[in-house]
């Protein structure tokens, strides 16, 4: 039995095709594997604080050198990090913004990125002084753009600071079995979104039955 983390990262509602094909993900999972368990969390229309200096000093210093005001600074972070560690399978849908992720997702991120529970910090390695700790997950994310041509090849492939971003922070964490779904052509609409929309089901199908 197995874990998830559904996590939506758009502020639209049922307009979002990154909501959509992620509720389709998490049914069409949830059919095939009955037993598992299931927490989602939506970051895009419940947007998560960004850290300040109250923050970094609670995640820099010894929690037991915290005074009230720094622990709860880090409350929230530590329950993100928990749940985050908690899962063993992640579903996200989050869409692209300029060219990145929106604001809300990145604000997410740097809740999540602690060094000593998901990252180790090790000053004397000259080698690689990070050591990740979230090992052994899974990632699917689906994606939402605008226009098309961002993947390798693409005539806006220099352009994608999305997908080479989250690859990183997350590899950076440990977890590199992460698989893309693109939902693409949505500023284009008509049958090139359809298509795009049918492309993703199939895959979403595929990727589930595998």
């Amino acid at each position: 039995m197995a874990h998830l983390l559904h996590i939506d990262a758009s502020p639209r509602g049922e307009r979002s095709h990154s909501r959509r094909m992620t509720r389709e993900f998490v049914e069409q999972w949830k059919q095939q594997h009955p037993n598992d368990t299931i927490a989602y969390r939506d970051v895009g229309r419940n947007p998560i604080p960004h850290v300040d200096e109250s923050w970094i000093a609670a995640a820099f210093s010894p929690p037991d050198q915290h005074t009230p005001q720094l622990q709860e600074a880090i409350r929230l972070s530590d329950q993100l990090v928990d749940e985050f560690l908690a899962a063993d399978i992640y579903i996200i849908g989050v869409p692209m913004y300029n060219f990145s992720v929106p604001s809300g997702f990145k604000a997410y991120i740097d809740q999540i990125v602690r060094i000593g529970r998901t990252v180790d910090f090790e000053p004397n390695n000259v080698v690689n002084a990070y050591k990740p700790l979230v090992l052994g997950k899974k990632m699917f994310i689906i994606e939402a753009r605008g226009d098309s041509g961002f993947q390798p090849g693409g005539r806006y492939e220099k352009m994608n600071h999305h997908d080479p971003y989250l690859l990183t922070v997350f590899g950076f964490m440990g977890i590199t079995d992460i698989t893309f779904v693109h939902v693409e052509n949505d500023e284009y609409g008509g049958q090139k979104l359809a298509d795009s929309i049918t492309n993703a089901r199939t895959k979403i199908t595929e990727l589930i039955a595998t």
